[in-house]
């Protein structure tokens, strides 16, 4: 028969584990899926809305856009909204988005129409930097419009105009 240990203090382990920080990768460049410009000094993509949720996991302005609320409602489950990623070779002091609104007439008249163009601007990014930009009409989304025939430009000079802003003229 074995005797009891005389007081002795329980063992315990203590497990020193390191964490290793890993940077997140360098974005490729130039970017994939990306469509380069004439000039080859930038590129845009329009994201899907799966992708569109994920860049606004790590993009702060691009969540406080999604969020902003127009009579209590998230400003794109009231109006109708697209989305471009836009990035420069060299950087850009500003760009400038504009696009189209298409869609049908009433949910009785099926006849497809261009009820819009919507202007964009948004801020300064750095060379081979990325930014999503959000596009926001004034259409109702229940007829569910589209936001098409987007153009980004990068601009080198002062803007004139107010940086970020969003500008929406209805077609007579």
């Amino acid at each position: 028969m074995l005797a009891p240990a005389a007081h002795s203090a329980p063992t315990t382990f203590v497990a020193k584990a390191k964490a290793k920080i890993t940077p997140s990768p360098s974005p490729v460049w130039p970017p994939k899926g990306f469509i380069k410009s004439k000039d080859g000094n930038t590129y845009a993509k329009i994201p899907t809305a799966k992708e569109l949720v994920g860049l606004a996991s790590n993009d702060k302005v691009l969540t406080r856009a999604l969020a902003k609320k127009i009579d209590d409602v998230p400003v794109c489950e009231k109006f109708s909204c697209g989305a471009v990623q836009v990035a420069s070779t060299t950087g850009c002091t500003w760009w400038v988005v504009t696009s189209t609104v298409k869609g049908v007439v009433s949910a009785e008249d099926k006849t497809q129409k261009t009820f819009g163009t919507v202007r964009t601007t948004y801020g300064e990014t750095g060379a081979k930097k990325y930014a999503t930009i959000l596009i926001i009409s004034q259409e109702p989304i229940e007829l569910e419009h589209s936001i098409s025939n987007i153009k980004a430009s990068c601009r080198k000079d002062v803007p004139q105009e107010k940086v970020p802003g969003t500008t929406y003229t209805v077609n007579p």
